[in-house]
């Protein structure tokens, strides 16, 4: 793949161990990095508008290529002026190929060479994702960064399965770099000219599939960035760490890194300690949507009985919205009262919480303080259990 693309590049600033402070530029902005992604499945994050994330900071979404191509279609959104226009984002965006959404239609789908045959889980009509019917989906929805078409399994899955799913995902890789370097060089009017296509690391928790995977991958372009797959999907915390671990070690230091479908707060932090970049997850706003939120003391749920006469925030010094305005008691009214707006102001929140997480490993990054900062904010966000 051609790199002559002055419109993407990554320079990092800073070091402290393996965590990088950098920025990623991109055809709509740069991303300041490390950098939590917040989620707009379906060009919406569940309950927050543009301009919510704006004020919290946020400054790249992602987006669903399975999830859009059945509705309301790549190519109506594309007629609608592209993604950015469509969601009226005109920040970077993500979109994920699907691959995962797709491998998790378990009894809907049958996996060849050639793709995916899978029944829409919208009204049962028979689909097909095949790495370059992907590659122009992503193209008409126009997102900055596209991920190329992988094959996932779960996370605990044995070697051999693992094995035969890192190798198509390379074999399809090629293939969606084909048909991505034809659709940039013919397709001149999309709604993002120049995109960047990222690879997926693979390997399942089998430390020598994911070197192959990565060495593999390094050898077959001068990639703009890496996606990092197949992990928070069912395997224990520390064997997610110990293959970023191994991945850390065989991925160019001068790109970016995006660990895929991670957003829990003590995942972000170890992440960044050992190379990450850039994260999304749906657990903020999903999580929000149920009564749980986020704070350095670990994770509570706002229904229980203990903040019903309770007058201070959510956290203490926390800047979103939802805490500079409004008490936990009233909160957790909301939720009794199945009021919509104690959905919205958790998920905002959230959100909030993990982009400002970020914001504040990146400023230790910059003071050469991060070893230290991950080490206290880790003992002290874990010695509070989960409220249920």
């Amino acid at each position: 793949m051609s790199l002559d693309q002055p419109q993407f590049s990554f320079s990092v600033s800073h070091k402290d161990g393996f965590a990088r402070a950098g920025t990623f530029s991109t055809p709509h902005g740069p991303v300041a990095t490390p950098q939590f992604m917040p989620v707009g499945t379906l060009a919406s994050v569940k309950s927050l508008d543009p301009d919510d994330l704006t004020r919290l900071g946020a400054t790249m979404v992602l987006a669903n290529a399975y999830h859009l191509r059945l509705r309301p279609g790549d190519e109506m959104i594309r007629t609608m002026g592209g993604l950015h226009q469509f969601m009226q984002w005109h920040r970077p965006i993500l979109t994920d190929s699907g691959g995962f959404q797709v491998f998790s239609l378990e009894g809907l789908r049958t996996i060849e060479e050639e793709g995916v045959a899978f029944r829409s889980h919208l009204d049962g009509s028979l689909q097909q994702f095949t790495p370059e019917s992907v590659m122009r989906i992503e193209r008409n929805l126009g997102a900055d960064v596209i991920m190329q078409f992988d094959h996932v399994v779960p996370g605990q899955s044995p070697h051999d399965l693992a094995k035969i799913a890192m190798e198509r995902s390379i074999r399809w890789l090629e293939r969606c770099r084909v048909a991505f370097d034809a659709l940039q060089a013919e397709d001149t009017l999309a709604p993002t000219p120049v995109q960047a296509l990222f690879p997926i690391v693979q390997g399942g928790i089998h430390a020598d599939l994911r070197q192959a995977s990565a060495r593999a991958i390094r050898n077959a372009g001068d990639w703009v960035g890496y996606g990092i797959g197949g992990l928070s999907v069912g395997e224990a915390k520390p064997d997610m760490y110990a293959m970023l671990d191994v991945v850390n070690t065989e991925l160019p230091t001068d790109k970016p890194r995006y660990l895929m479908g991670v957003g829990f707060p003590e995942d972000l932090v170890e992440g960044v300690a050992r190379g990450v970049d850039l994260f999304d997850c749906v657990a903020p706003t999903r999580m929000g949507r149920t009564g749980a939120f986020f704070t350095s003391a670990g994770r509570k749920n706002i229904k229980n009985a203990q903040w019903r006469l309770d007058s201070t925030p959510l956290e203490d010094g926390c800047t979103c919205a939802a805490c500079t305005r409004f008490s936990k008691a009233y909160i957790r009214h909301l939720f009794v009262a199945e009021e919509i707006l104690g959905l919205r102001l958790l998920s905002l929140h959230n959100v909030h919480f993990l982009v400002a997480l970020m914001r504040d490993a990146r400023a230790a990054v910059q003071d050469g303080t991060f070893s230290g900062w991950s080490r206290d904010w880790l003992a002290r966000y874990h010695s509070s259990k989960l409220s249920s």
